[in-house]
């Protein structure tokens, strides 16, 4: 019988690599948003002088939404998570502070 080997997959980026990972998810959305041009006929201007590539309005239109929505909704799944991890320390503060004996 052959062993499968996940010793190898098990393994964790080093610290270093996950605050950098941490900090890029916060900031790629948030940047994303800020330099998100606020009109469609301004996002196609930009994508035809970036790439040349022509838009029509009504595809940069839902273009721009697109990126609105994926932008935010990346923002509020980072909130989320965060959210949830502040929630279980509680909880598991709350549970030991609970468990002890404290005589009065």
């Amino acid at each position: 019988m052959i062993a499968c080997c996940s010793a190898a997959t098990d393994r964790k980026a080093p610290a270093w690599v996950r605050r950098v990972q941490a900090v890029f998810a916060w900031v790629v959305p948030s940047v994303v948003l800020v330099s998100l041009p606020k009109c469609p006929a301004c996002l196609a201007a930009y994508l035809a002088l970036w790439t040349g590539l022509g838009l029509s309005l009504t595809s940069a239109t839902y273009l721009r939404w697109g990126l609105l929505s994926l932008g935010a909704a990346s923002l509020l799944f980072r909130v989320g998570k965060r959210l949830n991890r502040i929630g279980a320390v509680f909880r598991h503060f709350r549970k030991e502070t609970e468990s002890c004996d404290i005589p009065s």
